[in-house]
């Protein structure tokens, strides 16, 4: 076992990098360093920090022979995969060709450089690369990455820093329509399990709006359909809601929103419409609301009859201030979801 002496500043310096270091690794070193000082065995040192007996023994070695310094010295030399001299030629390939699996990207690599490597360690090397396994998402066909991207910055964002000062009331709308059948979901089970699907195509339709700051919903419900009176029976609600308060409504361009009589209408009632460029879900986020109540509410689950299907929907919903409070106020964050042209690919 080695023995060695600490001068008094080195303990004091020692003390402070345990906890202070920015390096993790020089913080472990600074550790094995401190409990040798408060005379702990090796061994004793090894379950306190995790660290391996030789590691522990280089430490103190490397102390004796030049200090803290020596110490505090990064390990100059680390050892380079083959990988390493085709990396930008790679990471260049996978950004253009992203892989849909490892063994997909250990064939390319294999093709591109003649070396094979284990599935860890393309794995590893993806990693280098920044990239992660990602689920692929789907963006309308003609949206316009370029027109959303304006849409947030000069319309959208200023509309809701009124809002977030108190100065106006800020509203999302669109219309749910949830049909009377199962909703597979996963479930952890022994063997698959199957849900009876109930007869008929019955459907109970919400017309929502959802308040960007409060999160608060009104709504208009039927079990027909969704029309330019339902639009306009929720524009009444919501002037009554907030009488002699400016109000705008974020929507997406239906017809029946985007009628006549509902644009003079609101005209009337001095609510703002505030349409979103077309094909743009991911820029309303009422879209998030409804997921949530069809994963809590629907899921895998069989009801018997329609009321009792909306009843749970509706529970769901009314129940979005009280027992969801806290999932809803970070699923409904201000965020939006902005796509670029260069995330658009066919693979």
């Amino acid at each position: 076992m080695y023995h060695c002496e600490f001068s008094e500043q080195d303990k004091e310096i020692i003390k402070h990098a345990v906890i202070y270091d920015e390096s993790p690794m020089i913080r472990k070193r600074m550790a094995i360093l401190w409990y040798k000082i408060l005379g702990y065995k090796h061994y004793e040192i090894a379950q306190i920090t995790g660290a391996s007996l030789n590691t522990i023994t280089t430490t103190i070695r490397r102390y004796i022979q030049g200090g803290l310094d020596e110490v505090r010295k990064r390990s100059p030399y680390r050892p380079q995969g083959q990988l390493e001299e085709y990396k930008n030629i790679l990471a260049e390939h996978f950004a253009n060709h992203p892989p849909t699996s490892l063994k997909h990207a250990a064939l390319e690599i294999e093709k591109l450089t003649g070396i094979q490597r284990s599935l860890s360690s393309v794995r590893s090397f993806l990693h280098s690369l920044g990239m992660r396994r990602r689920k692929v998402g789907m963006v309308p066909g003609k949206a316009d990455p370029e027109e959303q991207e304006d849409f947030i910055n000069n319309k959208l964002n200023p509309v809701l820093e009124e809002a977030k000062s108190g100065k106006q009331h800020v509203y999302f709308v669109d219309a749910a329509h949830f049909v009377l059948a199962p909703v597979l979901g996963f479930l952890w089970s022994l063997t698959r399990l199957f849900i009876r699907a109930p007869a008929g195509r019955k459907r109970f339709n919400i017309l929502g709006a959802l308040n960007a700051i409060t999160h608060e919903v009104v709504t208009i419900t039927n079990d027909t359909y969704i029309n330019a009176h339902s639009v306009c029976a929720l524009l009444y609600k919501l002037a009554e809601r907030h009488a002699g308060e400016s109000i705008t409504l974020i929507l997406d361009n239906a017809r029946y929103q985007k009628c006549f009589i509902v644009t003079n209408l609101a005209y009337s009632l001095h609510i703002e419409l505030l349409y979103l460029p077309p094909y743009s879900p991911n820029l309303n986020i009422i879209e998030r609301l409804w997921k949530f109540i069809k994963k809590e509410a629907l899921y895998s689950k069989y009801y018997d009859d329609f009321a009792q299907f909306k009843e749970a929907i509706l529970y769901t919903l009314n129940a979005t201030h009280q027992a969801h409070k806290e999932k809803l106020d970070a699923l409904l964050s201000l965020r939006f979801q902005r796509i670029r042209k260069s995330q658009i690919v066919t693979i």
